[in-house]
């Protein structure tokens, strides 16, 4: 291995990622919502990408936002169809479940078109997403990994992102990290959930995502984009990102000192109830 020369192509790879693309296929996706739209956020095909959780909480949130991403890299006329391989480290089962079919399908991922690849550790998952990333027939590669591994490190992430770059399938890593590392990647974005709107019935609403953009290099012409935080909310008809308005019901604390109404009336018919304080 050539050091020298390994650097130079990441470069090359993230000024232009002049590597063949299919025909038509743009080079570069958005998110579809105005705001990340008007900070310039388009995001390089054909790279690796990196969503983080900042706690154990948030990980179902930035993995529905990893997916939602995969599934926009993935829409044009010939990637549409190709299946996404997710390569899953056996602790995320542990913690977190097993992934869930009708899950997958109301985020407008068909459970047919995804082929899962279990890993032992963060080694072997690393191993097994440089293999698949060489495979141009995919249409896009999760890679979950538990925490921040040894083997996750720059050279692990430059090789990933090199080889996606020359096979042109759009990758994800997808993990939790509490401090930020140091990783070749295209994007890095921070996730959490956020309070979504309920629908009629009080049903849940649409997922909804705070999403804080950590770092972006390798966007149109080169440039690198200034961070951005922002609330969205996913359509999986659309297939696309919408920006979220703030809630219009305004949430009026209790006065510091003095107990909520409804609950000291509650505590007054004898039941045991939680006194809640402002300030």
């Amino acid at each position: 291995m050539d050091p020298i020369r390994d650097v130079a192509a990441l470069r090359q790879m993230l000024a232009g990622l002049e590597a063949e693309r299919l025909p038509g296929v743009e080079q570069f996706f958005s998110l579809g919502a105005a705001g990340p739209e008007e900070g310039g956020v388009r995001l390089a095909r054909g790279a690796l990408h990196e969503v983080q959780a900042l706690a154990s909480a948030d990980m179902p949130a930035a993995t529905g936002f990893a997916l939602a991403l995969a599934l926009r890299a993935r829409r044009d006329g010939s990637g549409e169809g190709r299946p996404l391989l997710w390569v899953r480290q056996d602790m995320a089962d542990t913690e977190f479940g097993r992934l869930d079919a009708p899950g997958l399908a109301a985020l407008g991922l068909d459970p047919s078109r995804l082929i899962l690849v279990r890993a032992r550790d963060g080694a072997e998952a690393l191993r097994a997403a440089g293999d698949a990333v060489r495979c141009a027939g995919l249409g896009g590669l999760l890679i979950e990994i538990w925490g921040t591994p040894k083997a996750l490190d720059l050279t692990a992430t430059r090789r990933l992102g090199l080889r996606a770059a020359s096979s042109g399938v759009t990758s994800f890593l997808l993990h939790r990290a509490a401090q930020a590392a140091p990783t070749a990647v295209a994007t890095r974005w921070q996730v959490a959930p956020a309070a979504s709107f309920p629908l009629e019935g009080d049903a849940p609403g649409v997922p909804a995502f705070h999403a804080t953009l950590l770092r972006h290099r390798g966007g149109e012409g080169g440039r690198p984009v200034e961070g951005g935080d922002w609330k969205l909310e996913w359509d999986h008809e659309a297939c696309s990102f919408r920006d979220l308005d703030p809630l219009s019901r305004a949430m009026v604390p209790v006065p510091a000192g003095r107990p909520d109404r409804a609950a000291a009336a509650e505590a007054r018919r004898g039941e045991v109830v939680a006194l809640r304080r402002a300030g």
